[in-house]
């Protein structure tokens, strides 16, 4: 390793400081922009990175290793005895026998496509248990395998030029099922394989709906990533935009709604970036476009809806770290019924957030506690979460203490 070479946190033994140091480097942030995240000044940071401070509380190093995205607790604090998988959750039982079936290549015809219609069908079915299965992972991964080699299968198949395009629309149905399963578990080259390859199928289905889905799907891939992909996320939720506007004044609702999702996804990523006006903008156009579809309406994969965007506004408060105003945010959201289960339980991991912030840690518990019960393979997977139950399991006050404990023990966090 060259002497010039930047060292790696991940396997030299560093000083806390070095290792904040090189990791807020690869997330492309300054000093001044990584004390904002975590509250305190640019010269507090600057002494806690050369070693003029002693490393901080648990409660600290939480909001850094969240502001910095880290993926294990012990890359940050050194300590291999801390190894906490924070925004990376346990690989699912069923993840190898996905990514066998999408590396897989089958270049003979040998598999016989489905009917078209029986393919929509099990896709249909296969979104209806991903939102109503409590155990939404493992619910959609033991369809996955089928549904990709089957939708592969149809279009290899096709003869004519509608057939194929009709077949690349549902298979790029499937990579954005896929994409749902593979999030936050730890293979991030699958998931950059199944967003890219949804694109290539969407854009080869030339159906509007088809891309807007793939779209929204792609953009989070690079939003997730890290702040220094945040301008890749916008150009993509931009340029999807821009190509649905001509449609959206006799848009369906499916159409309409996903363009809306994108619209939210700006307003999202503005919000990381604290960009406080932009981000609003963006969610008053998306509620604009929510307020046109029917009251009752759900887009089967995004779950944009009138009903969503309270938590949405939720969304946006607590990325811009204002407390109170995610705290009004919720109790205005609790009025409307989230039906997709796994939705429902992010909302509440967001409404944790918010409480958190405002300083109110047995609403936070309380809310993580309805997550669990909405969809435990949410909060399985949920780095925030994670966060918030390792800070309350070191609370002074033994009621606090014993509930965070408690679910920790029930996702998985500490053995039983």
């Amino acid at each position: 390793m060259s002497q010039d070479a930047t060292p790696d946190p991940y396997v030299n033994s560093l000083k806390f400081g070095q290792r904040v140091q090189i990791l807020r480097e690869r997330r492309g942030l300054t000093q001044a922009q990584l004390a904002d995240f975590v509250g305190i000044s640019p010269h507090t940071m600057r002494k806690i990175e050369n070693g003029q401070q002693k490393a901080p509380g648990l409660d600290m190093v939480l909001r850094i290793a969240e502001a910095l995205r880290v993926r294990d607790l012990a890359d940050l604090t050194g300590r291999p005895e801390a190894h906490v998988d924070l925004f990376v959750g346990p690989g699912h039982p069923r993840l190898a026998a996905v990514k066998a079936a999408v590396d897989s290549f089958e270049l003979a015809h040998a598999v016989e496509p489905p009917r078209v219609g029986h393919l929509e069908a099990r896709l249909h079915a296969a979104w209806r248990a991903r939102h109503q299965a409590p155990n939404h992972r493992e619910a959609i991964g033991k369809l996955l395998p089928d549904l990709i080699r089957d939708a592969r299968a149809l279009v290899r198949h096709a003869e004519t030029g509608v057939d194929r395009r009709a077949a690349q629309s549902l298979l790029a149905q499937t990579y954005s099922l896929s994409q749902f399963f593979i999030a936050y578990q730890p293979d991030s080259s699958l998931l950059w394989r199944v967003a890219e390859r949804g694109m290539i199928a969407a854009q080869e289905s030339e159906d509007p709906h088809a891309i807007g889905v793939a779209a929204w799907l792609l953009a989070q891939a690079h939003r997730d990533s890290g702040s220094h992909h945040f301008d890749a996320a916008d150009a993509v939720n931009r340029e999807a935009v821009t190509f649905l506007e001509p449609l959206l004044p006799d848009a369906s609702d499916d159409v309409l709604a996903i363009a809306g999702a994108l619209e939210f996804e700006l307003g999202y990523t503005a919000a990381r970036r604290r960009e406080t006006g932009t981000a609003w903008r963006h969610w008053d156009r998306a509620n604009t476009m929510a307020e046109r579809l029917p009251g009752d309406y759900y887009h089967p994969v995004t779950s944009f809806s009138r009903a969503v965007m309270g938590a949405h506004a939720v969304t946006v408060a607590v990325e811009l770290h204002q407390g109170g105003e995610a705290v009004r945010q919720a109790a205005r959201a609790d009025k409307a019924v989230i039906r997709s289960h796994p939705r429902r339980a992010r909302h509440r991991i967001e409404e944790a957030r918010g409480y958190q912030l405002d300083n109110q840690p047995e609403a936070a518990i309380a809310s993580l506690q309805k997550a669990f019960e909405a969809a435990p393979e949410t909060i399985r997977y949920n780095g925030y979460a994670k966060t918030i139950i390792l800070e309350e399991i070191e609370s002074t006050q033994a009621p606090r203490r014993r509930r965070a404990a408690d679910l920790a023990t029930r996702i998985g966090m500490l053995a039983a």
